[in-house]
């Protein structure tokens, strides 16, 4: 879009490009703790935006859908890495259930149960599954683990540093990366076919808790509490790559 001078017009783009915004703020909100506004991600986003609009280069042969993307999403996580958008307390209950899993599954050969995972922890079902639902923040990808340049985690949480990688990555690394989606395609299949159709639905199909929680036939909180468990096991899993 252009004014009548030829030049871009900026606000007739971000008028255009801010269902975008609220799309992806969405999206990272579904993952995010209850303590995060959507506004915020879009005001944030709507930054990014804006900054996409600034340095977008057509001759870079990329789409400035793409690129906007990027930039909108790059805003937002940088914005909740310098914010305390998770607690302790939550953060720590996602480690204790990933290591409980991991410890049955060491021990049973298989994926465990609920009910095994919550005796593991020493938790009643029902206090395991309010747990489940108090870390909803629970994702694959920790604000940390996008975080470039750090060293060892102390609890063994390093394996994305090893994988993640930018556009202009080598050869090498772009194979390691393949190596983890790789590993990350095998690990999914490995979940409870419950759990498993519903990651399906929530990242291939990009349905969101509530359209899921329909398809399923059980509550929004029960969806987001089996998400929760999907990803500690996926994240479980993943510690061996």
């Amino acid at each position: 879009m252009y004014t009548a001078k030829g030049q871009l017009d900026r606000e007739a783009l971000i008028r255009q490009y801010l269902p975008l915004v609220r799309r992806l703020a969405s999206h990272m909100l579904a993952k995010l703790p209850p303590n995060v506004e959507l506004d915020d991600l879009v005001q944030v986003g709507m930054i990014g935006l804006t900054e996409a609009l600034s340095r977008y280069e057509a001759s870079q042969g990329v789409q400035f859908e793409t690129f906007a993307t990027q930039r909108i999403r790059g805003a937002m996580l940088d914005e909740l890495r310098s914010g305390d958008w998770m607690s302790r307390g939550a953060r720590k209950g996602q480690k204790d259930i990933e290591r409980a899993i991991h410890r049955l599954e060491q021990s049973l050969g298989r994926a465990p149960l609920e009910s095994e995972i919550a005796q593991e922890m020493g938790m009643e079902l029902q206090e395991y599954q309010q747990l489940l639902g108090k870390v909803r923040g629970t994702q694959l990808l920790y604000l940390e683990d996008l975080s470039r340049g750090q060293g060892r985690a102390s609890d063994g949480d390093d394996f994305l540093d090893r994988y993640l990688v930018d556009q202009q990555a080598d050869p090498a690394s772009l194979l390691r990366s393949q190596r983890l989606r790789g590993a990350l395609v095998q690990a999914i299949e490995q979940l409870p076919e419950r759990e498993q159709q519903m990651m399906g639905m929530y990242y291939e199909h990009d349905m969101n808790l509530k359209e899921i929680a329909a398809v399923l036939g059980v509550t929004e909180s029960r969806i987001c509490q089996l998400h929760s468990q999907a990803i500690a096991r996926l994240r479980a899993k993943m510690r061996a790559h």
